[in-house]
């Protein structure tokens, strides 16, 4: 429970939603066990034919007459010289307790008999009516508990799935490689589901109903507490095996969750990968992959369910038990007129029909909110459970952070550095080798290589998207890791083969990354990029038009063309193309060329391609093999020292860049 404890901090920031939940649940309570005490009314006073007046001075009269009573026995022990003194003690006891019992209902009398009516009947009618107002205000008040309560949870799964989502945008890539997409989603979903909904169990169901056992339960001890205290015996081991199921409960539900995220990483898996999945006819595959895991996340939930299920029959169980018991107990007490039970002294007076029936409804009035708790366990351990996992990634801080004293980047006027660069995503796996390359400022270099070489990983680590293991990237001899994050990528365009939109606007992801645009600037970045004219003529809405979850109401090479009109309008010192011509169709390749020529002029630009259009517009070209640099040189001079290259220069070239 102590990530779910930190849930319950940040709903204690609400005071007065929280004071009012507490507010409301206690007036239910006590109008819940105010609204049985018509119980003793009823039996004790009008089924005997009596006003409430009537019965008050009864009651007057009875203790009177005890009073005098116990006067004469204590006058008649004392006299006696081998009187107990045993009791003449307990003598005295009784004498004034019916003192003030007298005394209570004395101070009562007059009250009763100016405002309570006379006749048994309309007697009946003032209980019923009390009743009846006691329950319309009880669910006036409850309506607002629930209310409130909803307030509560929901505005805590409201901050919480902001700060979710914030942590999630301030984590490195090496999170999110580790964590898959389907996890996470489940994870600010699903998860943050449950722990809002534990939230309001707890200030909801988790209060009201104990409140009103609680009310029940001081009722019932104020009618006869040590006759309480021997109904709830059967109490602890009932609670032991609820503590018992409660952690049982807790592991279902966190494997359950797990799970779950490996059907929504499926899912996304599957409708990502559609049209491969359908051109290669694997329906049958996908089909029982996900099945499989549908089928352990149904017997997840099957083990909840017969856990869950065990905890509605313990609690009725308990409150059965203490009822019965008190049956018991009582009928022999009434019907036999005792006072002791086993020579225990249960009662100082012998107790009436209605004094039993209210207390019988003290009891029963506890077990309904009993029943009612039993599913607030599996609420609560489902929270606690979805609390861990949140909280798990809430608590993963970021390995590519601010320095804690940033310095100023410099404008580039000399070079970028790559100086002893090793780098893997995990300790298992290196990807770059002590890699050193410098990149003159202004100079376009493009990298070529087989799959795997570490090409796009190499150019990663300039935009900090992933830090090196060993040595560093420089700017003019600046470490970057020693300035802002945001400083540092406002300098870097990054074009890549995997070209991803927003669904938004054109305009709004052409000007993605950049403020304070106009639509002249934005137009003007399209042309160059030769998007203006499918935008204008092709598209419904032009500029305005939406593009769709991840741009896909547009074909390959137009997302392309926009990702690269994102970059021309955002003007970086360091330009970066990773494939970024790759989905581009022959007749605007020409045309593309021309502007990246014209753009990449005077600008240090990094260009990951297999397309020798491309590769041309380089001042050198760098060879990269197993995470290192092999060679770098013209393409001539490569073309007639390095066999690699000379291997990817050939038809076959595109298959294996």
């Amino acid at each position: 429970m102590s990530s779910f404890r930190r849930v319950l901090k940040l709903a204690l920031h609400h005071r007065v939603n929280v004071v009012a939940c507490m507010i409301t649940s206690l007036v239910v309570a006590v109008l819940w066990a105010g609204s049985l005490t018509a119980v003793f009314a009823v039996v004790d006073i009008v089924m005997q034919d009596l006003s409430i007046p009537e019965w008050i001075d009864n009651q007057v009269d009875d203790s009177q007459q005890a009073i005098v009573a116990a006067d004469a026995e204590i006058a008649a022990l004392s006299a006696d010289p081998e009187g107990n003194r045993l009791a003449i003690q307990s003598a005295e006891l009784n004498r004034t307790l019916n003192e003030q019992r007298a005394e209570k209902f004395t101070w009562l009398s007059p009250a009763a008999h100016r405002w309570l009516p006379a006749t048994p009947y309309k007697t009946l009618v003032v209980v019923c009516a009390a009743v009846m107002a006691s329950i319309l205000v009880k669910s006036v008040f409850r309506v607002l508990n629930m209310v409130m309560v909803a307030r509560l949870g929901n505005r805590v799964g409201f901050e919480l799935r902001k700060l979710f989502y914030d942590h999630l945008l301030s984590l490195d890539m090496t999170a999110y490689s580790h964590q898959g997409r389907g996890d996470l989603m489940n994870r600010c979903t699903t998860d943050l589901d449950s722990m809002s909904r534990g939230v309001q169990t707890l200030f909801g169901l988790a209060i009201r109903e104990p409140l009103k056992m609680m009310a029940c339960f001081l009722g019932a001890a104020y009618i006869n507490w040590r006759l309480l205290l021997l109904t709830i015996l059967i109490a602890p081991p009932s609670f032991y095996l609820i503590r018992l199921l409660a952690k049982a409960l807790k592991r279902a539900n966190r494997r359950a969750m797990e799970e779950l995220s490996s059907i929504y990483e499926t899912l996304t898996e599957t409708l990502a990968g559609m049209k491969l999945i359908k051109a290669f006819t694997t329906e049958d595959y996908e089909r029982s992959r996900f099945d499989r895991s549908a089928h352990v996340y149904y017997r997840r939930q099957m083990r909840i369910a017969t856990y869950n299920s065990l905890v509605s029959p313990v609690t009725e169980t308990l409150g059965m038990g203490m009822i019965l018991m008190a049956v018991l107990a009582g009928g022999y007490l009434v019907l036999g007129g005792h006072t002791h039970l086993f020579g225990i002294r249960i009662s100082n007076y012998q107790l009436t029909n209605g004094a039993m029936s209210a207390f019988f409804a003290m009891l029963a009035g506890m077990s309904d909110p009993a029943r009612r708790l039993s599913g607030v366990f599996n609420d609560l351990q489902q929270a606690s459970a979805a609390s861990d996992r949140v909280y798990q990634v809430l608590d993963t801080e970021p390995k590519t952070q601010d320095p804690a004293k940033p310095k100023t980047l410099p404008k580039l006027t000399q070079a970028l550095r790559f100086e002893n660069v090793t780098f893997g995503y995990n300790e298992d796996k290196i990807v770059l080798r002590e890699v050193n390359l410098d990149v003159a400022a202004g100079e376009t270099i493009a990298i070529v290589g087989t799959n795997g070489c570490g090409k796009s990983t190499l150019l990663q680590l300039v935009p900090r998207l992933y830090d090196p293991n060993e040595g560093c990237v420089t700017i003019d001899g600046m470490d970057i890791r020693d300035v802002r994050l945001r400083e540092l990528r406002s300098r870097i365009g990054i074009v890549s083969q995997e070209t991803l939109l927003f669904n938004d606007t054109v305009a709004a992801n052409i000007a993605y990354g950049t403020t304070n645009v106009t639509q002249e600037e934005i137009e003007a970045a399209a042309r160059k990029a030769h998007a203006h004219q499918f935008v204008t003529e092709k598209l419904a809405n032009g500029y305005d038009t939406v593009v769709g979850p991840g741009g896909n109401r547009l074909s390959g090479g137009q997302r392309q063309r926009i990702a690269l009109a994102r970059a021309i309008l955002r003007d970086p010192e360091i330009l970066i193309l990773d494939e970024a011509t790759s989905q581009i169709d022959m007749e605007s390749e020409h045309l593309i060329h021309q502007v990246l020529e014209e753009f990449t002029q005077n600008r240090t630009t990094l260009i990951i391609t297999h397309r020798m259009s491309t590769i041309s517009l380089a001042d050198r070209v760098v060879v990269m093999d197993k995470g290192q640099v092999l060679d770098a040189g013209s393409h001539e001079l490569l073309l007639a020292r390095c066999d690699l290259y000379r291997r990817l220069f050939h038809l076959d070239y595109r298959e294996s860049a």
